[in-house]
């Protein structure tokens, strides 16, 4: 008698089935490979773009959450939610913030994390440029692998600027800002700030 294959979920309660990536141009830098914990323990570290590749999308949102200092040195005044080494202290933390998106969407949470992604993914950015001792400010087109990461840093320092001085639990303002992000809205901090960026690289061609 042959074993029933058992699906893959993560925390063992997500599917990764029917989860799609709304811009295709991201699709082969989102890892949405079957995993239950999103810890790798640093396999892919040392090893060029191995991040892209190798590592689930939603480890690379909970590392860059557990960067130490990282929302601290972006957004002055405000301190890190998590130090580094606390990474699965973080897991249930993403994981009761996944239960509250699909309570109060009724959607898999892996896909509403991925169109937060794909909706907060600027496509254009402004880069200096130092000609005969002058600069100016020139718009460039951004690298698929490069917009993945700005979205997720975009997204982490949302979620920072939401928690910072609020009485609201962590997982709730993280949930939140995933929500809006997903759905576009102008009441997400990293919607709006891909906004920004997109609107200065115009004036800027």
């Amino acid at each position: 008698m042959s074993k029933e294959k058992t699906e893959i979920k993560l925390f063992d309660k997500w599917s990764f089935e029917g989860v799609e990536i709304s811009d295709w141009t991201l699709a082969s830098y989102i890892n949405l490979k079957p995993i239950i914990v999103p810890h790798s323990a640093g396999r892919h570290e040392h090893r060029r773009f191995w991040k892209s590749s190798k590592v689930s999308i939603i480890e690379r949102f909970v590392n860059r959450l557990l960067a130490p200092g990282f929302i601290g040195s972006k957004i002055k005044g405000h301190k890190s939610s998590y130090n580094s080494g606390k990474k699965m202290k973080l897991l249930r933390s993403i994981e009761n913030a996944f239960t509250l998106m699909e309570i109060n969407t009724g959607e898999n949470p892996i896909q509403v994390l991925i169109d937060a992604i794909c909706n907060t993914a600027p496509r254009e950015e402004t880069t200096r440029i130092a000609l005969g001792g002058i600069s100016y400010a020139s718009a460039v087109d951004i690298s698929p692998q490069r917009r993945v990461d700005l979205a997720i840093k975009y997204l982490v320092q949302a979620i920072g600027g939401r928690s910072h001085s609020n009485e609201r639990q962590f997982e709730l303002n993280l949930a939140q800002e995933l929500i809006q992000a997903a759905q576009n809205s102008q009441e997400s901090r990293a919607v709006k700030r891909k906004d920004e960026i997109e609107r200065i690289a115009v004036s800027a061609r």
